[in-house]
């Protein structure tokens, strides 16, 4: 029965989702009714009000020092016997990273605007009871290397949103965490993508004028680099991995990294622009992935981390770096289309918490043997486009369709090859 329903309610948002009846999506454009369509305002409205209900749970309890009390934490039925304790460090670090632009966001509309500083607010006093020894939300930093990967992500925040996330917290707290963040050194991570959270941390702590290690940067950078196997993709370590790990952290990371030492004199300009493009390429494919249903293939590990495998190409809208036959608009579309078929009320434990899935409740063996409730919330990184004011064509221009769609509706679209970059 539970299994009936869902596929039911899946049925409803492949249609409510794209406004488009299935018969239409292979039809010409003509027979679709261009005002039964959604604005770009009404997509806006949808994303703020699913990361409000995606971020509250977590916020409002950590805020108040409640975290471990409430939070519903689930972990892999393969599980490998880790302290749990390290994913409400994963929750924070994870979410903040994709909220960072939107906090970072000034003028705002008023109604929005209230939902966003609220949970501003919210996410710096959790911030203050993670580093909070006191806290009975203090964060399982100590706790084997996991703390490195998610230490990385709540970096990444405070570089994408310094006026916002670092700026207020009291002098007491910045010390607490630049300590924390420090004391993580005593971990070497692997030849993989782990180097790029060494990075990430050590280039933080650079951009506000603390010593910083500068080997754990550059051997990353130099170990990235590599590892690029062409066409806009880079391997997870020498090998190559068919993943969404490219999305999840190499080459979103890899740009952050550079852009900090970019301005530090440290890396050149050139470095930077040549992992651009190469982001660019990726982005490519990321937009050719969604299907005209709002589906995507799922690959690799850590499929649960969702929506999180479009974080370079929503990056590059946030950053007006999108390639030049993508337009910002069906981008939000697709994106948008994707929410919809993935955040279905089952996909929320009692309501609240993410499930260890993709669509609804029932796909807990997806879970990887480290992947716990916390580590759910990378899912964020796809809101980064909230960070652009609602006049930006990304929202305000009208329905766009994306390349999939036009493809099996009949319809031109841009041909791909191979780039050589």
């Amino acid at each position: 029965m539970k299994r009936r329903n869902l596929l039911r309610k899946l049925s409803f948002a492949s249609v409510a989702g794209l406004f488009i009846q299935p018969a239409q999506l292979f039809a010409g454009t003509k027979d679709v009714e261009i005002e039964k369509l959604p604005s770009g305002i009404d997509d806006r409205k949808y994303w703020v009000d699913l990361l409000d209900k995606i971020a509250s749970p977590l916020l409002s309890n950590m805020s108040k020092g409640t975290l471990r009390k409430n939070m519903d934490m689930q972990v892999s039925p393969i599980w490998d016997n880790r302290d749990k304790g390290v994913g409400y460090l994963e929750g924070l670090g994870r979410l903040s990273t994709g909220l960072a632009p939107w906090f970072a966001l000034e003028n705002a509309n008023r109604e929005e605007d209230v939902i966003r500083k609220r949970l501003n607010k919210q996410l710096l006093a959790s911030i203050a009871h993670g580093v909070d020894p006191e806290s009975p939300d203090y964060l399982s930093w100590s706790s084997g290397s996991q703390p490195l990967v998610d230490a990385a992500f709540l970096a990444q925040s405070l570089i994408k949103a310094p006026k916002a996330l670092w700026e207020p917290l009291d002098d007491t707290t910045k010390k607490r965490l630049v300590h924390e963040f420090k004391q993580l050194r005593r971990i070497k991570p692997y030849e993989s993508n782990w180097l790029l959270f060494a990075a990430m941390i050590e280039s933080f702590l650079l951009s506000v004028g603390e010593d910083f290690v500068e080997e754990r940067i550059d051997y990353a950078l130099e170990k990235i680099k590599e590892w690029y196997k062409g066409d806009g993709w880079y391997g997870d370590g020498p090998v190559f991995s068919f993943d969404y790990y490219n999305s999840y952290v190499i080459q979103p990371m890899l740009i952050d990294v550079l852009r900090v030492n970019v301005q530090h004199k440290r890396r050149s300009k050139e470095e930077y622009d040549l992992a651009y493009k190469r982001m660019q390429r990726y982005a490519e494919f990321l937009e050719r992935m969604v299907s005209p249903e709002g589906t995507y293939p799922i690959f690799g590990r850590s499929a649960t981390y969702r929506t999180a495998i479009f974080q370079p190409l929503v990056q590059l809208a946030l950053e007006d770096g999108l390639p030049e036959w993508i337009k910002p608009s069906q981008v939000r579309c697709a994106i948008t289309s994707v929410k919809k078929r993935i955040f279905i009320p089952e996909t929320f434990v009692k309501g609240e918490w993410l499930s260890l899935g993709i669509v609804g409740n029932q796909q807990e063996g997806l879970a990887d043997t480290y992947s716990n409730t916390g580590s759910m919330y990378l899912t964020s990184l796809s809101f980064l486009p909230l960070g652009l004011p609602e006049k930006h064509s990304f929202w305000s221009e009208p329905f766009e369709p994306w390349t999939m769609l036009k493809a099996w509706k009949g319809e031109p679209f841009k041909k791909d090859y191979h780039v050589n970059v």
